[in-house]
């Protein structure tokens, strides 16, 4: 397995940390060392995942290992689609046009802002009161 060519990036998504190996040849994908239709639980997300991939029709073609860190589900699965999909534009110069059209390769800097000191939350004061 260790002399097979992949592509080997690390990627992020809020604080979701995923380092992503693209394999071109058969075996089975892994998410944290576990197949990744069990790692993923909601289905939504399963498509969300899988959506580089069946754009350029690689289901069954490409296949990847990730270790992935922090955050939640959702985050965790949204950086490694986003791997995927530059991973396969990297590939081949007709799947980037895809992934463009697809608006798979734009980044979504989108973080949780942070708590300000002498409010309750982030924007969150306490009611004020004229009297």
């Amino acid at each position: 397995m260790a002399s097979k060519k992949y592509i080997y990036a690390l990627w992020k998504r809020k604080t979701a940390v995923a380092q992503v190996k693209l394999y071109e040849w058969e075996w089975k994908s892994l998410i944290n060392w576990i197949d990744f239709q069990t790692y993923v639980k909601r289905a939504d997300l399963f498509q969300v995942l899988l959506s580089p991939l069946k754009l350029v029709s690689g289901e069954w073609k490409y296949y990847f290992e990730v270790k992935v860190e922090w955050s939640g589900e959702s985050a965790q699965v949204q950086a490694i689609r986003h791997w995927l999909a530059r991973g396969l534009s990297r590939v081949d110069a007709a799947y980037k046009k895809t992934m463009k059209l697809s608006s798979l390769l734009t980044r979504d800097a989108r973080k949780v802002e942070r708590k300000k000191p002498g409010l309750h939350k982030a924007r969150k004061a306490t009611q004020w009161s004229k009297r």
